[in-house]
């Protein structure tokens, strides 16, 4: 079985990289990601192989059993990331994970906000349980197209829940763009790759 390392890479800046990540870049054989993970952590181009879909990356990977493989994961990757997937699919012995800063661990920093006791979540490819996670004081979650900020302030309107809602969209880019609403003032427009948190005040 190939030596298979998710190496997590932060949310986007460079200098939010971990020590360590270099070092793993040098001893792969292969390094799998996306054309911006390549491009960010310079990865030459005889190492670099584009993220394909699942399917065919399992099929790589099995194929390519005596190489060492590393696997470039945004954010960190088992916080909703591909790690989880890695380890299901060739189990946890042949897999080393090197953490990453999270978005929304970026995200707390930014807001000067306590991780203490928060839920963290996430609406990929899912239907969040909105019952279950306004109940809690604080909640880190990172959406998508299909249920953004826009629809977590209708979620709490209806189940009349009042709430501040911080988005934070590219996070850590140069044109991160940070923003403070209620449950009534969110706008219902397209956010860019972007990050909630929903508190309760008081």
């Amino acid at each position: 079985m190939a030596m298979i390392v998710v190496l997590g890479i932060g949310p986007g800046d460079d200098r939010l990289i971990l020590a360590g990540a270099t070092k793993e870049l040098k001893r792969a054989d292969y390094v799998v990601g996306a054309d911006r993970q390549l491009q960010t952590m310079n990865v030459p181009e005889s190492k670099a192989v584009k993220l394909p879909p699942l399917a065919q990356l399992e099929e790589f990977i099995r194929e390519h059993e005596q190489s060492r493989v590393v696997l470039l994961a945004s954010g960190d990757p088992l916080l909703y990331g591909i790690g989880n997937w890695v380890v299901k699919r060739f189990g946890p012995d042949d897999v080393t994970i090197i953490p990453g800063i999270s978005s929304i661990q970026y995200f707390f920093h930014q807001l000067k906000l306590s991780m203490n006791d928060v839920y963290l979540t996430s609406s990929h490819g899912r239907v969040p349980d909105f019952d279950f996670i306004l109940e809690h004081d604080t909640v880190g979650m990172v959406t998508d197209k299909r249920i953004g900020p826009f629809e977590i302030a209708q979620e709490c309107k209806q189940r009349g829940e009042h709430r501040t809602i911080f988005v934070g969209e590219r996070l850590s880019y140069p044109d991160e763009k940070i923003g403070r609403y209620t449950e009534s003032s969110v706008p219902d427009q397209d956010y860019q790759l972007n990050v909630v948190v929903i508190k309760r005040e008081g």
